[in-house]
């Protein structure tokens, strides 16, 4: 997506915006600053993205949103620090908290993020005209954030691969799977399994913690029983993720090094190669929420020296996570080369996590997911 021009990103169409809920509020109520019609004055404490204090400036109108919002993924990314803490080991390492400050912290989201602006890490700007949208624009929100991998495999740009069927087909928006609930950190959804008494506070460390907020059982409840007279489904039942027979190639990339530019002073990063590629593997997280013995794996672009340019040996428990990890491709599709017959994963080597696919540096953390023995050609 092209920039926004300056005028573009804080123009506000007076007569829709003053007709709406939020239009009913001065300025300054959101944005501080000074009630005047000089411009040098009226923006002297101008505060440009409110929603950063959300509890200050949201809070009083939708607290209920704001309490839950302050355990979200969106704002803590907690995700991202439970795998550098889980390879950096016991000992602290400050030099991570300023690489982490440097390289990830702007893409975290605060409320104006999803409902009326793009996100500040793309360059912000209104959607339209400092109009509030309680449901955030896929291109211009959701995947102006999660493009390179989500956005691109859902919206089928990359090449030779079709676009997702639940967006080719049915036009459905992230937010279609995707409740509010979840994105504003709610666990509500704990609630289908424990009652009040025994509903003990979820700490969600990552995007797969607990029971998924949407699964494919929500709308193909026979399809994933088996009970949809499909034979392969009912032999496979949970031992598959759904992904396993009905994703396509999607992208991985290999070791990512983060530094400072030293002719710009930004923050860049290199990466040693990114691919298509498609690998099912040992489920790192099996659990009662997730039960399969098999999924699809994507590589992430980590190794042991990622972190160098501030300081030496900050991942010392490198080999604590695999680096092939749990994947939810969103490029599902109903026909797929898994599809068209057994022999497509039974004896076919070519599509499963194997030791002689990994170098000698990944083996130990990858330990977990490699397949020992890929299905006998014909077995089940």
């Amino acid at each position: 997506m092209a920039p926004l021009e300056p005028w573009e990103k804080v123009l506000v169409s007076d007569a829709e915006f003053t007709e709406t809920l939020h239009g009913q509020l001065p300025c300054t109520a959101c944005h501080s600053g000074q009630q005047s019609a000089d411009k040098e004055e009226a923006h002297e404490g101008l505060v440009s993205r409110p929603s950063e204090d959300f509890n200050a400036y949201c809070g009083p109108c939708h607290s209920q949103i704001t309490d839950d919002f302050s355990d979200s993924l969106h704002l803590t990314q907690a995700g991202y620090w439970e795998s550098l803490e889980a390879r950096a080991g016991t000992e602290y390492h400050p030099e991570l908290d300023e690489m982490f400050g440097n390289h990830c912290s702007s893409c975290h989201t605060s409320c104006g993020d999803c409902h009326v602006s793009q996100p500040g890490s793309v360059g912000g700007g209104f959607i339209d005209g400092h109009l509030f949208s309680e449901t955030p624009s896929l291109t211009r929100n959701c995947t102006a954030c999660h493009g390179s991998r989500v956005g691109n495999e859902y919206l089928g740009k990359n090449e030779g691969v079709q676009a997702d069927i639940h967006f080719r087909q049915g036009r459905m928006s992230c937010v279609d799977c995707h409740s509010g609930a979840e994105m504003h950190g709610s666990d509500q959804n704990c609630e289908e399994c424990h009652d009040g008494a025994s509903l003990m506070e979820v700490e969600y460390s990552s995007r797969y913690s607990g029971p998924a907020a949407t699964e494919c059982a929500d709308c193909h409840p026979e399809t994933v029983s088996g009970d949809d007279g499909n034979v392969m489904h009912e032999q496979h039942g949970t031992k598959l993720q759904c992904q396993v027979c009905h994703s396509v190639s999607y992208t991985s990339c290999d070791s990512c090094h983060v530094s400072i530019s030293e002719e710009t002073g930004n923050a860049k990063y290199t990466t040693s190669g990114t691919y298509s590629t498609f690998i099912i593997g040992k489920n790192p997280i099996q659990s009662m929420h997730d039960p399969y013995e098999y999924v699809v794996l994507r590589h992430v672009p980590v190794d042991s020296e990622s972190f160098a340019y501030y300081g030496e040996d900050l991942l010392p428990e490198f080999d604590a996570l695999p680096t092939w990890v749990y994947a939810t491709p969103h490029n599902i599709q109903l026909n797929t080369p898994q599809t068209e017959s057994c022999a497509a994963c039974h004896g076919n080597a070519d599509i499963f996590l194997t030791a002689d696919k990994l170098s000698e540096t990944e083996l130990e953390a990858n330990y977990a997911v490699i397949v020992d023995e890929v299905p006998d050609p014909f077995g089940d």
